[in-house]
Formats: structure tokens, C-alpha cells, sequence
């Protein structure tokens, strides 16, 4: 295998970091841009449901309708979707406007974030994969530990559409990067409907490929009401939150680059064993606040590195089984993180109408074990490897 190009995983690490950064910041910006259009915040919030399903349906069939063409168009392309998406964001006059643009950056997220992958994943040694995965993804990792808190920061500061034109301002770069660090011409072997229709009807895949939304389900059942849980359960107030809130970032960031090591010196099926079991283990304790403050920044950033270290070894077990389709099923796996999020979210808000605020911890530990049932079950029947056309 030749040498891959020199700067590759930072120029696609760079541009995950733009597409974390335009898919959550909306997150941020939900107080000022209600005020700006005369709706609530809870109703533009379904915004990023827009985004979710969007994503969910058009990442695997753009990334299957455009498997012949060259790596470097699509991703491109998938790049200037998205800008032209951030600037129907910023000029906006409407939340039918907004969620319309919502539609069309998942459209060039789906395109872009998936093909990234699989490209660095067919550049790269075998030995080396799960590492190079976790690099690749580490921008997406650092735009919600530092873009999304940006972006919120200009919102409030300078108006919510400002914080848009800033992705706009980033993405310029991104699309210069592209085209000049990936080769030309690089295809792999093409993929097409007919190999989105052969993953979808493959049931042991799916169960596979659903591990991803079942793990990272079971945290949005919790992180998303961490907020009001540290308020209403530790005593936080603003500086307290927002301490735990970056402290919970760094851990992020590191498990990132800690579930690459783990996956390829374990493999994949020992490292997502271990973070299963790790977060059934820690997010009990969640449930039996409040704790002495000291253990209770350990128990955060400890939740956080268990919680974002199983995409490198989820990636790298997806990639070997799904050959030559691997951007079929990267495109599905990323549909998958947006798919467990929303539901998490909805069973959380259910354990909080039926058992308060305290249950969220204990129902989060349920669930994920359901994704180590889904895990052993899935890894025991494993899918024939789909290396046809």
C-alpha cells in the first residue's frame, strides 16, 4: 500500500469539526433565534429533529447514488451542500426557512461525514484503523466541546445569525482542502441502491449497525437532561454547570483518542465489551446524588471518556465486515447516532413524567444493557462479510 497523503486526517478531522459545529449549534442558539422569530424555544428545538431524521434517510442513499463517482466530488459537493445550507440558515426569515435548511445540511453532512470515513479507512494499514477513525472523527468530538459553546457565545453576543455566517466563514476552507489533499479520482469499489438494499435487508447486520444507537441512546437518556439534573440534584448554578459541562468535554475529546488505542490493541469486540460495562457500572450513581464534589468531577469525566471512546471500534468492526460497501454502512451507522439520540431523549422524558429526575440514571444503565445484549448477541451470529457488489 503507497503512502497516504501527508495531511489527510487533519484536513478531514478539520472538516468534521465544521460539520459538528453546523449540526449542534442550533442547540445554542435556541433562546435568541425564538425571540427573533416569535417562537418558543421548545418549538424551534424541533429543529434538530429536522436535522435527525433528515440525516437518518438521506445520508445512506445520497452515499449510495453517488458510489461512482470520485471520493474527492463527493465530498466536495457534500461541503458546499452544507455551506449553501448554512447561508439559507443566516437569511432565515422563518422557522420553515430554517427547517428547510436544516434538511439540506443533513443532506451534506450525510454525504460528507461517511465517505470521509471510508476513505481514511481504505487509505490507511488494517493495523492502524481504529486510530486513524478516531482522528478523523476527533473534529467532530472538539466542535461540541468548543464550536457549539462558540457559536452560543456569538449568538448571544452579536444575534443568532451571525453564528451561522461563522460556519459559513469556516466552511470556505473546508471545501479549498478537500479539493487540494484528497487525490483525484479515488473511488474504491463503487456502491450503488442495490447495496443499501442488500444492508438493510441483511438482519444480522442491522443488528450490527444498531448497536450504535442502542450505546449512545442509553447516554442521551441522561445527558440530555444533565443540565437540569446537576441544578435540581447537585445545587449547581451557572459557573458550576458550566465547569462540569467542559470538564465532561475533555473527557470527550480523550476517549476519543483512548477507544483508537484500545481498539487496536484489544480489538473492537474487548473494548466495546469494556465501555458497555463501564457505563452500566457509572451511570447508577447518577440516580443516588448528591455526591461529595471531588467524586463527582471523577464520576463526570470518567461517564465521559466511557461514553466517547466506542466509535473507533464500532467503526472498525463495521468497516471489516461491510468491505467495499463500507460507506453504505458508515453512512448508516452515522444515521444511527442521530436515531439513539432522539430516542434516548423521548425515554428519558418519560422516566422523568413517571419516576422524577433521579430515575434517569438507573433507566440509562438498563439500557445499555440492552446495546451489551445487542453486542454479544450480534458478535456471536456475526453477518457474512459483505464483500460482493
Amino acid at each position: 500500500m503507497s503512502s497516504p497523503p501527508k495531511l489527510i486526517l487533519p484536513v478531514i478531522s478539520t472538516c468534521n469539526f465544521l460539520i459538528g459545529v453546523g449540526a449542534f449549534v442550533i442547540i445554542g442558539v435556541l433562546e435568541p433565534l425564538g425571540a427573533s422569530l416569535s417562537v418558543a424555544p421548545e418549538r424551534a428545538g424541533i429543529l434538530m429533529t429536522v436535522y435527525a431524521l433528515a440525516y437518518a434517510v438521506l445520508s445512506p442513499v445520497l452515499v449510495s447514488v453517488t458510489g461512482h463517482i470520485g471520493r474527492r466530488r463527493v465530498m466536495a459537493f457534500g461541503l458546499t451542500v452544507f455551506l449553501c445550507s448554512a447561508i439559507l440558515s443566516a437569511m432565515a426569515t422563518s422557522l420553515t426557512m430554517l427547517a428547510a435548511a436544516r434538511v439540506l445540511a443533513a443532506a451534506g453532512a450525510g454525504m460528507f461525514t461517511p465517505v470521509g470515513a471510508a476513505v481514511v479507512a481504505g487509505l490507511f494499514p488494517e493495523d492502524q484503523r481504529a486510530r486513524v477513525l478516531a482522528a478523523a472523527m476527533f473534529g467532530f468530538t472538539l466542535a461540541q466541546v468548543l464550536g457549539v459553546p462558540a457559536g452560543s457565545w456569538v449568538a448571544y453576543t452579536f444575534g443568532w445569525r451571525y453564528a451561522f455566517w461563522g460556519v459559513v466563514v469556516l466552511n470556505l476552507p473546508c471545501i479549498f482542502l478537500i479539493w487540494t489533499f484528497v487525490p483525484a479520482g479515488l473511488k474504491f469499489q463503487p456502491v450503488s441502491l442495490d447495496d443499501l438494499r442488500s444492508i438493510l435487508t441483511n438482519g444480522r447486520m442491522m443488528l450490527a449497525i444498531s448497536f450504535t444507537g442502542m450505546f449512545l441512546g442509553a447516554i442521551y437518556v441522561l445527558y440530555t437532561y444533565f443540565t437540569p439534573m446537576l441544578s435540581q440534584m447537585m445545587g449547581m448554578g451557572r459557573d458550576g454547570i458550566t465547569f462540569i459541562l467542559v470538564l465532561s468535554g475533555v473527557g470527550a475529546v480523550a476517549g476519543n483518542i483512548i477507544g483508537g488505542i484500545m481498539a487496536d490493541r484489544l480489538g473492537w469486540y474487548k473494548t466495546l465489551i469494556i465501555l458497555c460495562c463501564a457505563q452500566m457500572l457509572l451511570m447508577p450513581i447518577y440516580s443516588f446524588l448528591p455526591i461529595a464534589m471531588p467524586g463527582f468531577f471523577v464520576l463526570s469525566i470518567a461517564w465521559s471518556i466511557a461514553g466517547w471512546s466506542f466509535m473507533a471500534g464500532q467503526q472498525m468492526r463495521l468497516i471489516g465486515l461491510a468491505g467495499p460497501k463500507a460507506p453504505v454502512v458508515l453512512a448508516l451507522t452515522a444515521a444511527c447516532i442521530y436515531i439513539g439520540a432522539a430516542i434516548g431523549s423521548a425515554i428519558g422524558s418519560i422516566v422523568i413524567a413517571y419516576f422524577g429526575i433521579a430515575g434517569l440514571g438507573i433507566a440509562a444503565a438498563l439500557y445499555a444493557s440492552l446495546a451489551l445484549a445487542n453486542l454479544i448477541l450480534s458478535a456471536r451470529f456475526p453477518p457474512k462479510a459483505l464483500t460482493g457488489s
